[in-house]
């Protein structure tokens, strides 16, 4: 490269001093989590605390009843099996995590060993790009990335790509003060690390290396612990606090009330009486306590995440931190940037006005194709990209797009002379041998008003042309015209002199209008947010102009909205955090905002209640990224962008995002669905063992068997109601608020209304058992049900055959249970759509199948004995009717629904 500047550069000895002084051109990279520590983070889910809490008093009840001889080794079953569960839920969300953060480092590779062109001791040397230090001379060339921050001390025609860091992808950039753009969102005289040259060369004193330059602070913005509680974790929270107080109130009950009964029934007191009836009573309320925590629930809600993690990365949203999934669907508010998530971040033709001509004749071809220095990369023929200045190659895209190969028509004109663009004259000129016109000709691309006045003849009116313009400009795009003209054999005219055109007879052949468009599915995918009762925010660091016309384009922004829903990046940074609270959430677009301006803002939007999802793929998207709740940075965004983010979007589709949302929202449901499965279970077994406690009855129900319901059976429920397929209806309905509780009202009168059901004839059935000998059901007497119900003398015991029927009536109120959970919230039967849920089917199945292999084949480890076949066949009868009534009222409530609907209309 030449050079006006006499430059002679750092001496070796002055690259140490200012090594040692302002430190390596290097990031500090954030510390790293021990695989251990991210393993035990997982112990910290408030269901798992509470498992841990009842594994410890299940240990020791079970070591008292072992040591005190008062039962077998298998007393240790039940705090083995809270053991495995809780192991179950943390190695499987770690195991996913772990899964995920792999493949993303290999999506996320940085190279710091580029070489950069630095002059040191006089002369011009290779260095690669962490070896720069500041006061460095760095030479700029087309297509290099600025390796550090530093003050340009001479350019030309200097384009640099600032989208990694504002959004905008062509910046000029300029040494002379004159030409200072004061509207910058960084100084003109300024490269900055991380950006790249797109047009022009020049060279560069380094001011700033490593964490001090821009893209540094960003950096390390996107590193600040920032961690937010989700809105699930604040949920589950209020369960576990639920769960917590209503085990050990009832636990209190019990102790409370069987001290009472004792003292009421007791003639004479006497110590070690009332030693061991306090201690089978304090072992009484422990049991309640283990019962009352969901076992299956952490790995339920582990594996509804774990399972949305992988069917979402086959619809291109690569999830680094599973919480990610069910989060998006609670989002209230998505910050997205322009360049690169709305817009395709390519510069391509909007419209060409060539007058006067039809179609591309000869004389536009060979102009776009000669009078250019950009090229194109062919190498992949899916996805044609420009090299060098992404305005020119728009143009050559264009023609490729309309069947011409620029190359061909470039390699054979012989070019004469060229003018190549510059800032300064705002227009480029290549005279040219043409073989296709068999002339000479003079061919000028540039700045529409300074090409016209340029020109002596025009095909159509000034007026038309500048009305034309000004529409152009209306809608944020660029434009440029052209113009020719033929030079004669034997034309000895001098038609370039000094860096300029003189003596020119040049006519007006067009112009074209250039702009950065809009993704084709974001309009459809925005409305469908906003339906969604999602709010959409347009934060970028381009002009306020140009992101309020990408803002009308995808349904955002009209004409009639109020001046405060925009905002520039200097307005906000002016303005108090007190002042932003009233505004912030009817704000639309921030242009011109700095990457903390766009953190400042969800930070904001967080203190106002909302739950911000921010959208990004350049380093200046980074600390909003990290301080979101969730994060989602583009599959070819910066790797700054994509280490901030939970979740990458491989396609860089915004629909993508939508997917995730909906994905979110029927995620959550699917986890209310396993919780109105599993605390009816709790509702019930903990109303029995209540019931017990007063009446002297022991549990029906052995420890192996309570397992083989509570986790074993509920793992595969989880799964059951995971695998259900995500809903379009839940995109129809308003963002769910976080401060509700997750059971529902619905929830409660279901769980409440089926639980107390449940013990009801469960009750029934042990008072019956225990007064008639039952070998079959067939024996079954309706009468003699109703007379034992209050029956409360011991009676003869339950045999084997009654405990093994009883333990399978209790399984299959639960399996039928499970259908009717799979229906809730969808208003539809549990039989809608059963074909495409075959997974649910197939997890009935093999729930059905253990089932029946436990009783045939468990025998005294599960305590139970063979049944017959035809007591299955009205097993599995009777306790269908669970179902049958669930199916009823479903279509008792779509009745009532129908007649609020048709009552509204009258």
């Amino acid at each position: 490269m030449q050079t006006n500047h006499h430059c002679t550069g750092l001496t070796d000895t002055q690259v140490l001093e200012s090594r040692k002084k302002h430190g390596e051109n290097i990031l500090t990279p954030p510390e790293k989590e021990s695989l251990w520590a991210q393993f035990f983070e997982k112990f910290t889910d408030p269901i798992i605390v509470i498992l841990l809490i009842a594994l410890a008093l299940s240990i020791g009840v079970s070591c008292y009843e072992f040591f005190a001889g008062h039962g077998a080794a298998n007393v240790f079953f039940e705090p083995a099996g809270i053991l495995i569960a809780v192991l179950l839920a943390t190695i499987v969300g770690f195991g996913f995590e772990w899964s995920a953060n792999k493949k993303f480092e290999v999506l996320n590779k940085v190279n710091d060993d580029t070489l950069v062109k630095v002059i040191r001791n006089n002369n011009i040397c290779q260095i690669t790009k962490k070896e720069v230090v500041v006061g460095d001379i760095v030479l700029l060339e087309t297509g290099e990335e600025v390796p550090a921050d530093g003050e340009l001390l001479e350019t030309v025609s200097l384009h640099i790509n600032e989208s990694t860091l504002t959004g905008e992808p062509v910046i000029k950039k300029t040494a002379n003060p004159a030409d200072f753009n004061e509207d910058a969102t960084y100084p003109s005289n300024h490269a900055l690390k991380g950006t790249t040259v797109s047009d022009g060369h020049g060279i560069m004193q380094v001011l700033k290396v490593g964490d001090a330059t821009e893209y540094g602070k960003v950096y390390e913005g996107a590193q600040i612990d920032s961690s937010v509680e989700t809105p699930l974790n604040k949920q589950l929270n209020g369960l576990a606090d639920l769960i917590t107080k209503a085990s050990y109130a009832i636990a209190a009950l019990i102790i409370a009330g069987r001290l009472i009964w004792f003292f009421t029934g007791v003639e004479i007191f006497d110590w070690i009486t009332f030693g061991s009836f306090l201690l089978q009573t304090i072992m009484i309320a422990v049991t309640v306590i283990v019962v009352a925590v969901p076992e299956g629930l952490p790995m339920s809600v582990t594996l509804s995440l774990a399972l949305s993690m992988k069917r979402m990365l086959s619809t291109n949203n690569l999830v680094r931190k599973m919480h990610a999934c069910e989060t998006m669907g609670a989002a209230t508010v998505i910050c997205t940037d322009k360049t690169g998530t709305l817009t395709q971040n390519q510069m391509k033709i909007y419209e060409a006005k060539f007058y006067g001509s039809e179609g591309i004749t000869d004389l536009i071809k060979e102009g776009i194709s000669v009078n250019s220095t950009a090229y194109l990369d062919y190498s992949d023929k899916s996805k044609i990209k420009a090299l060098g200045n992404p305005t020119e190659g728009a143009l050559l895209l264009w023609l490729h797009e309309n069947g011409v190969n620029y190359l061909p028509l470039r390699e054979e004109a012989k070019i004469v002379e060229q003018l190549t663009f510059s800032t300064e004259r705002k227009y480029m000129a290549t005279i040219v041998q043409s073989p296709l016109l068999k002339k000479k000709v003079l061919y000028v691309k540039g700045a529409p008003e300074i090409v016209l006045d340029l020109c002596k003849t025009l095909p159509v009116g000034k007026d038309e042309i500048h009305s034309q313009l000004i529409d152009y400009q209306n809608k944020a795009m660029r434009t440029l015209g052209f113009a020719y003209q033929f030079i004669e054999d034997g034309d000895e005219t001098n038609y370039i002199h000094e860096g300029k055109l003189q003596n020119t007879d040049l006519s007006f052949l067009g112009i074209v209008a250039i702009s950065d468009p809009v993704r084709a599915e974001v309009p459809g995918a925005v409305k469908n947010c906003l339906h969604a009762g999602i709010g959409v925010k347009i934060v970028t660091g381009d002009t306020p102009g140009t992101a309020k016309e990408i803002g009308r384009q995808i349904g955002l922004w009209d004409e009639n909205e109020p001046e405060i829903h925009h905002l520039t990046g200097t307005d906000f940074a002016s303005m108090t955090d007190e002042t932003l609270l009233d505004v912030v959430n009817e704000l639309k677009i921030l242009s011109r905002a700095r990457p903390m301006d766009k953190q400042r803002l969800v930070q904001l939007l967080q203190q106002k209640g909302q739950i911000v999802s921010v959208t990004g793929d350049g380093t200046n998207d980074a600390p909003a990224l990290n301080v979101a709740q969730v994060g989602l940075s583009m599959g070819d965004g910066t790797s700054v962008a994509k280490e901030a983010s939970d979740i990458t979007i491989l396609d860089n589709s915004f629909s993508s995002i939508t997917r995730a949302v909906m994905w979110g929202r029927s995620l959550y449901q699917n986890i209310q669905r396993f919780i109105l499965f599993q605390m009816t279970i709790n509702v019930a077994a903990c109303i029995i063992v209540l019931i017990g406690a007063f009446l002297g009855t022991e549990s029906p129900l052995t420890v192996t068997q309570m397992l083989w319901v509570n986790l074993i059976m509920d793992t595969f429920a989880a799964l059951a109601l995971a695998s259900l397929p995500p809903s379009e209806k839940v995109m129809k309905e308003k963002p769910r608020k976080t401060t509700d509780f997750i059971i529902s009202k619905q929830m409660w009168k279901s769980i409440l209304g089926v639980g107390i059901s449940f013990v009801i004839l469960l009750f029934g059935l042990i008072q019956y058992f225990k007064h008639a000998d039952i070998v079959s059901l067939s024996q079954f007497s309706l009468v003699d049900f109703g007379k034992n119900f209050f029956n409360f003398s011991h009676g003869n015991g339950l045999s084997a055959y009654e405990l093994s029927l009883f333990f399978t009536i209790f399984v299959m109120l639960q399996f039928w249970n499970m259908f009717n959970a799979k229906a809730f919230l969808t208003g539809k039967s549990a039989f809608a759509n059963i074909t495409k849920s075959t997974g649910f089917l197939a997890i009935a199945a093999v729930i059905l199948a253990g089932q029946w292999l436990i009783v045939t084949i468990g025998g005294e480890m599960f305590n139970v004995t063979p049944l017959k076949a035809e007591d299955w066949g009205i097993i599995i009868g009777i306790t269908s009717i669970v179902l049958l009534v669930g199916e009823l009222n479903k279509l008792l409530d779509c009745k009532k629904r129908r007649h609020n609907v048709v009552h509204e209309i009258q």
